[in-house]
Order: C-alpha cells, then structure tokens, then sequence
C-alpha cells in the first residue's frame, strides 16, 4: 500500500459518535491539535437507535459531562423537541431528565459544532491499523484505508459498534453497520495484535412506522412538562413541541411471537453474542415473562422534519413478514406502514479489564478507548467515556495528573470504575441502583461537585463561570436563610394549622424535614422571593436528605482510607503468601491501582483486602 501523510496532530480521535464527538471537542478546546476520523461524516453524533438523551441513570450522566465542559446536554437542548422528569413520584436521587430529540437536528448542530471547533480537522476514512514504535509499547498514529498516516501522540479509539459489525434479521445477515452505514472491518485484527481481549457484543433496534399510518387516537398521548431544567446549566428552561404516545401488546402479539421462535435468531442459534440485559428484545421479555398479559410500548417522533415513528420497547430481530403481523397486532398500529425495519448488530468490543480507570490501555501507552468498544450500550455511557478519555490524554500530552472521578463523586466515576474493575459479560449501562452513594450523586447537584475540576482548564469559560458561581452563590444564600430561626409565634401557628408535631423553636429547614413543602414554608414566612425555583427545589432536597447526606459522607471517608492506598504497579501477586487462588489471578488480571478498587473486584473478599494490607505495611517497614 501507498502511504502518505495526512499531517502531525496531538490526538487523533477514531469514531464521530458520541464517544468520538465529546473526545474530539475536549482535546482540541484544551488547545491541542485534533484530528477525528470517520467512515462518513453523515453518520457524526447519528442517534442510531431511539432519537432520545437521557433517561434513569443517563440523565445524571448527561449533567455531570455538560459540568465538565462536553457538548451532549448543549446539543439535546438546542434540539429538544419533548423534555420530561422521569420517577418524579420518587426520591430527588433517582429523578432524571429524558429529552426527546429532533434526530436529524442533532446529527447537524453536533457536526456544525464540530466543524467550527478550532485545532480539530475532520477526516472521512477509516482506521485499519494503530501504529506504534518499533517495541509497540507507545502508540504514534493511525493508518488509514486509503494509505494515509495520521501522526499523534495519543490516539483514542471510540469505534462504537462499527468493529466487524453485522445486522441480522430473521434468516438475513449482512455486513454492516446501524442504519446501513458501512462497517469498519479493518481495525479489530490491529487491536488484537496489540493485546487487546476481543469479544462479540450484540444489541437491537426496533422498527420505524410511517406516523400517517398510525390511529393515535387509540393511543395515550405523553406530552413533555414545563417548568423542569434544561440539561445544560448554561441554559435555562426546555422545550416543548411535540408529543409520544403509549400503547401496549396484547395476547395476540405474544401468540405471533412465541409461534415463530423457530425463525428468531435469538432462539435458534443465529445469534449467540451477549445482547443488553436491560433493554431485551420483544421476544426476550414473552418468553422471560410469560406471566404478564402485556408489555408498554412508546411512540416517540423522530423529529419534525420526518414521518418516522419509533417504536420505544419492540426491539427485534424476527425476519420482515413476522414483523409486519407483530406490529400490526398492537392497538393503534393495526394498519401501520413499517418504514425501517427492527434488525439486531452483532460488532467487537474489548474486554475493559485491560484498561486503566484514565481508559488508557495498559500494554500500549497513549492508546484509550471509549464507548461501546468498551462493552457499555447507550449514547449517554459512550459520551461520558469519550469526555474523560479526552481529558486524560490531552492531561497525559500536558504532563498534568490525570482525572479519576471517585464513585463518591460521579456517576462516570461509578461508570469508568465498574468497566476497568469487574468488566462486563454484557452491553453494560449505568443505572441508579448501580451508585452505592446515589443520594450525594443527584443530577441538580453535578456542576456543584464537578465543575470546580475543570476550573483552571479552557473548559472553564467565561460563560460557564458565570453560570456556575450564580448557582452555586443562590445555593448557598438559600440553606443560609433556611438554616435561619424561624419567628416563634408565626412557627407555633404554622404547625398548629397543618397538624405538625414538633416544637416551635425551629429553623425553615426543621419545618421542611418535619414534612412541610419548602413552596408552603417560604410563602407563610415571605421568605426567598428573589431565589431561583430551580435552586430552591435544589436546597430543599439537599435539607430534607441532610441526615443520609451526613451518613453517606461518613461511609465515604471511610472508605477513601482504602481508595487512598496505592499499590505498587510492579506488585507479584504470587509472592504475598496466605492470597485465595481466585483472589491471586483475578488481581493479576485487572492490576488494581488502589487497596479500595482491588475489594471492588469480583473474587476478591474482605480477608484478601487484609492481605494486601498487611503485606503493604510490611514492605513499607
């Protein structure tokens, strides 16, 4: 092959998802030259599968990546088309923000964001080999398809679910990626020579309707809500402009699809790779749950300019005409036009044991990964990747430390850690119940908690300054007034009126923990007239949780006294006597970087950790 030479960059970046994009823009706003290289740039920040961002868990990690300076909250705000609040009936912890974006809007702001970037070129191509020096122990570059050599000094690879990918539908399988994008073919036989594990992961995407064909009227119509933040915290309220609906499947869908199994390759061996848990295919759940009478079934709009219809939750694999007579079997979709079919991806992705919690690769220095390469499925988990894979390299680059978010301090921290300690066996996604300090992890919350980490960085503009010492100072008056005495007679009438026990010496912020709305408390007392609603929501968690929040911080210290104790990365497991066999191989797999990530690992326990313990206080004596 000809080779030549596309040009010296500080970080070339592989993939224009979502991973790729939030890589991308990190590295060349921190001022290092950028190039970002893609099969093709009509597929950049493409949402592939449901034209959403956010959702549980997702929600949280949308906020703490827009406090950290990524695009992701920016560009689902700029082409939002419905904004809700998920679990409001619950706890503020586990409530998160879902946008229902205008799809092709968003493929086009994230590009027009991207080519106005300065220090990042875009490139069309794609990458069949990374290139290292003579002992392949430093990477130097990238190569292309077409001959060219992107020189770099680190190269993050955010390949999404392009590797060796191929859709399979029914008896149907071929070579390629989401939505008729080509596959990358080139690149996983590099990655393997270089000492990556590699695995086959498989995930799912429902069909498409044409909206004209659909009776809406039998259908319960989902409007989005006012009056709840936008995601970014530079921008204020969300839009409104379109509406989902709801339906479900009945026995007759659960009839069609249990009477073809045969021809589904989920049940007949046409495909044997690990899909996602979470978000089975609608075959999956007839079968797992075979109890329930039916399943929920959203239509969501896949933006204005379109007809298309998703259909959120029957996501399958079945072949064409089981398809047609699946859909059509659903109440409202009796006479639906399908206009993409459902498919299912099977593509390579690495086993993140080999990564460390920089997501960079520990055999080839200045080599990272990010997003569903390394085995997460979701936009949100790819973008949150992308992000810190960015920032650790261009820290790398900077001779700077690196950013390693603690799972006390993030829901990426809780992500990154989960990958490069346990693994994943599955496409993994984050969820709440997966954050052991979830209540000091709420998403109104991320700017206060994360955005400081960027503050002598560019990320740190003049405009999110302003943004967040305004928050953070509104915050702050607000807990001051309510951690004020509250007057004495004024509080005794107040509780007497509302049949609250307690005694009438008390602060707001007692009357608001005895059960009383803060909305109720500052109206009675004419307090916080001039404050935000949204940071008044915001204090009020933050009171009525103080007690769990003071709990959680204790458990956190506690734990930081084992997070805190490095160990050795030259450390021969095999020598420290009285470590379980498991316990030895498994340490020796993941090469723990702290005494707190080597407990988090699977088959490792308590008496290990004391081991290691001892065995650290001896060779430090």
């Amino acid at each position: 092959m000809h080779t030549f030479s596309e040009g010296e960059f500080d970080i070339a970046v592989i993939g224009a998802g979502h991973a790729g994009c939030e890589a991308a823009l990190v590295c060349a706003r921190m001022g290092l030259k950028t190039a970002m290289l893609t099969l093709n740039l009509d597929s950049i920040a493409f949402l592939a599968c449901n034209p959403s961002v956010g959702g549980t868990g997702k929600g949280h990690l949308v906020r703490e990546i827009d406090a950290l300076g990524g695009e992701m909250g920016v560009n689902a705000d700029k082409t939002a088309i419905q904004m809700r609040m998920l679990n409001e009936g619950k706890g503020e912890a586990v409530q998160s923000l879902r946008c229902q974006c205008d799809k092709n809007a968003y493929h086009r702001e994230m590009k027009r964001t991207l080519e106005n970037t300065e220090n990042l070129r875009i490139i069309q191509g794609e990458a069949i080999k990374i290139l290292t020096d003579g002992n392949c122990k430093k990477v130097t570059g990238v190569l292309t398809s077409y001959g060219g050599i992107i020189g770099a000094k680190a190269v993050i690879i955010a390949a999404g679910v392009y590797l060796n990918a191929e859709t399979v539908t029914g008896e149907v399988r071929q070579k390629s990626g989401p939505s008729g994008f080509a596959p990358a073919n080139g690149l996983t036989e590099s990655l393997a020579e270089l000492g990556y594990k590699i695995r086959r992961f498989k995930t799912g995407t429902p069909a498409r309707l044409d909206a004209r064909t659909i009776d809406f009227s039998k259908c319960v119509r989902q409007d989005g809500e006012g009056g709840i933040p936008a995601f970014s915290f530079l921008n204020g309220e969300n839009k409104n402009v379109s509406a989902c609906h709801l339906t479900y499947t009945n026995l007759q869908t659960h009839e069609i699809i249990l009477g073809n199994l045969e021809r589904s390759p989920l049940y007949n061996g046409g495909i044997l790779s690990a899909g996602p848990r979470y978000c089975p295919s609608i075959e999956t759940k007839v079968v797992r749950f075979s109890d329930k009478q039916r399943h929920q079934i959203f239509l969501e709009p896949e933006g204005l300019d379109t007809n298309e219809v998703y259909v959120q939750g029957m996501s399958s694999s079945m072949p064409h005409d089981i398809q047609r007579e699946m859909y059509r079997s659903v109440e409202g979709l009796e006479n639906c036009d399908i206009m993409r079919y459902a498919y299912a991806i099977e593509y390579d992705c690495i086993d993140t044991l080999d990564v460390y919690p920089t997501l960079e690769f520990k055999k080839v220095e200045g080599l990272y990964t990010a997003g569903q390469i390394n085995g997460t499925s979701g936009y949100e988990e790819a973008a949150a990747q992308g992000l810190m894979a960015g920032l650790n390299a261009c820290f790398k680059i900077m001779n700077k430390p690196p950013l390693i978010l603690g799972r006390d301090e993030a829901y990426i921290g809780v992500l990154i850690d989960d990958l490069v300690t346990k693994g994943t066996e599955e496409p993994y996604r984050v969820m709440t119940s997966r954050a052991e300090y979830r209540i000091s992890l709420r998403q109104d919350t991320a700017d206060f908690r994360l955005t400081p980490k960027i503050a002598d960085t560019p990320l740190y503009t003049a405009e999110r300054a302003k943004a967040y010492e305004a928050r953070k100072s509104a915050y702050e008056k607000t807990l001051t007034i309510l951690n004020e005495r509250a007057d004495r007679e004024k509080t005794e009438k107040f509780l007497a009126e509302r049949s609250i026990a307690g005694s009438a010496v008390a602060t707001y912020a007692d009357l608001i923990r005895r059960g009383a709305s803060i909305s109720d408390v500052a109206e009675t007392f004419g307090i916080l007239e001039d404050i935000n609603g949204k940071i008044i929501k915001s204090a009020e968690a933050s009171v009525k949780y103080e007690g769990y929040l003071k709990k959680n911080a204790q458990q956190i210290e506690k734990a930081k006294k084992l997070e805190e104790k490095p160990l050795p990365e030259d450390i021969d497991y095999d020598e420290i006597q009285g470590l379980r066999l498991e316990a030895r191989e498994k340490l020796k797999r993941v090469r723990p970087m702290t005494l707190g990530q080597a407990g988090r690992i699977y088959g490792v326990n308590p008496a290990d950790v004391t081991v290691l313990i001892v065995w650290l206080a001896t060779r430090k004596k």
